[in-house]
């Protein structure tokens, strides 16, 4: 199946001049949504033996979790400020189209643990090095990045270098 055709554009949403890429219409396809997740875990896997995925609120829990389920591994949500019951470290990055703050638990990776980082997404790439900042701030050692979408246009990779990145649907 091509799951790029199965993917909605949104115009001019959050704001004028973004075209939003909507996975709700992949995600409510059965066959689409088994098809994405078995496509990623297979990446995830490429990585060799870890530890833990890492995914960020609110579409990386989406990808994040099952595929931790499906790949026997644990999983680490990443939150907006404020939103993580225990005592956290936080990062603050710029959007596309703005500022935001992410948090991790401070005892949610332990030194040495590897880590794959999940996401819906891949745009300009500042949501997931302020993953990858929280990750070693903790100690974990990220072996690479596995995305749903890449906007390839918007050189996010070039802000990931060094670290190895796939996705499964690329728009150029």
């Amino acid at each position: 199946m091509d799951l790029k055709n199965k993917l909605r554009h949104v115009m001019d949403f959050p704001k004028k001049g973004i075209d939003f890429i909507d996975i709700t219409t992949v995600l409510q396809d059965a066959g689409a949504f088994k098809q994405a997740l078995d496509e990623m875990k297979q990446m995830a896997l490429s990585y060799g033996d870890f530890d833990i995925i890492v995914g960020t609120e609110s579409r990386g829990f989406v990808f994040g979790a099952p595929l931790a389920y499906a790949c026997g591994k644990g999983f680490v949500p990443v939150r907006k400020q404020g939103k993580l019951p225990y005592r956290t470290i936080r990062q603050e990055y710029d959007l596309e189209y703005g500022t935001d703050v992410l948090e991790i638990h401070e005892d949610a990776i332990k030194p040495g643990q590897k880590v794959v980082i999940v996401d819906d997404l891949l745009a300009t790439g500042g949501t997931t090095l302020t993953n990858i900042k929280l990750v070693e701030k903790l100690g974990g050692q990220v072996l690479g990045l596995v995305f749903f979408i890449e906007l390839s246009y918007l050189n996010g990779r070039e802000k990931l270098k060094g670290y190895d990145v796939k996705s499964v649907v690329q728009f150029d």
